[in-house]
């Protein structure tokens, strides 16, 4: 199997890819490096970015000056989310026995002060102090060591690995562990998997448009990347008002293709996300596009879209959400994952935040179950070493 390669990106992502890059405390490499984007690409972009930033503003160095601000927030903020992670932490410890507060306090006084910990959870350093001078058994060293490494693996996660992903996860350490010692351990540790919620269709299917059989008929696998394609469109609540995602996904690898956000849902929505997966994919002729049958699909647009590349489509039955089953469990995830947990006061900070949940988080490290538990961009990767 061929790798396919583009060097073009459409200018919604390279937008986003350029404040990413910029507003990170990560070198400029490394944030290309989670992007999948040349690093002297990333760099003529942020050039030509900065460069309309100057011929649109009267002083260049105001803006440098606002970057450096917002770098320092950001590292304020992160700051205060460890402490408050502490007193979070403190809730369930305070519930458990005493020496398994002593154990805490031992793991974590490189980050957090002693006395704060002993404070938070009602222990005297006297008595910390006496705790760590008896012997400890040889299954309670292990227990110290695996929790290390799982707190490791939940916080990669960003807080969404429950026991079946970490077990995947310290076994390709190396560690055979069982599913209920890691969520005892967890539980020790006050370490939660983000559930999930529920959320409303945004679909409008009463147009007059042409509507598509069912071609995919939920056979929601393909065996190679760049045979069928699964598309929908959700809402993210800010405090300006709705941010609304289009997506496409292939079904080889659960990789999020193409996405577009915008504060309405036009058919330039669904058309911008497609593209996206073309100027990426360069799919070949005969790719299957399904969707359910909004008016944004039927449109003339994108059919005529799909017509020009040659792509058969593909629409859900009316009313029949699991005919896109796999577009509604990402919506599921990304909402769970993230959305729940922000509070985004304008559309363009949650457009940034999805960005980098797709671009750097989802795509290409979170563990995916169709996947035998790798990432998308990993999942393709073993199949092009296959070919």
């Amino acid at each position: 199997m061929s790798q396919k390669k583009s060097n073009s990106y459409t200018a919604e992502f390279k937008e986003a890819a350029v404040k990413l890059a910029v507003e990170s405390d990560q070198p400029i490499a490394q944030s290309a490096r989670e992007l999948g984007v040349n690093v002297n690409t990333l760099h003529t972009w942020i050039d030509k970015f900065h460069g309309k930033q100057t011929s649109d503003s009267s002083s260049a160095v105001d803006d440098k000056h606002l970057y450096e601000e917002l770098k320092q927030l950001r590292r304020e903020n992160a700051r205060l989310k460890e402490e408050r992670e502490l007193l979070k932490k403190a809730a369930g410890l305070l519930r458990q026995r005493i020496e398994l507060r002593y154990g805490f306090i031992e793991e974590h006084r490189g980050t957090f002060s002693t006395a704060l910990m002993c404070r938070v959870f009602e222990v005297s350093r006297s008595g910390y102090y006496e705790w760590r001078t008896r012997p400890s058994s040889q299954r309670a060293r292990d227990d110290q060591a695996l929790k290390a490494s799982i707190r490791e693996h939940h916080k990669k996660s960003r807080s969404t690995y429950g026991t079946r992903r970490i077990q995947k996860q310290l076994a390709e350490d190396g560690e055979t562990v069982s599913r209920r010692r890691i969520g005892r351990l967890m539980g020790e540790e006050g370490l939660e998997c983000k559930m999930r919620r529920k959320f409303k269709a945004t679909t409008n299917s009463k147009h007059n448009k042409p509507v598509a059989a069912n071609l995919l008929n939920r056979n929601f696998t393909a065996s190679e990347p760049d045979q069928a394609y699964v598309g929908d469109i959700t809402y993210i609540p800010t405090r300006e008002g709705w941010l609304y995602l289009a997506v496409f996904i292939d079904l080889c690898s659960r990789a999020v293709v193409g996405w577009s956000m915008d504060s309405r849902m036009p058919a330039a929505l669904v058309n911008d996300a497609l593209t996206m997966a073309i100027f990426k994919r360069r799919p070949a002729a005969g790719l299957l596009v399904h969707s359910d049958r909004g008016s944004q699909y039927a449109s003339d647009s994108f059919q005529g879209l799909l017509k020009q590349h040659e792509f058969k489509c593909s629409m859900s039955r009316k009313g029949n959400c699991w005919d896109n089953a796999p577009s509604e469990s990402f919506f599921h995830t990304l909402k769970t994952e993230l959305v729940y947990h922000e509070d985004f006061k304008t559309r363009e900070e949650a457009r940034q935040a999805i960005f980098e949940y797709i671009e750097v988080f989802y795509n290409r490290v979170r563990l995916h179950s169709s996947n035998d538990y790798m990432s998308p961009a990993d999942y393709e990767s073993r199949l092009r070493a296959a070919a």
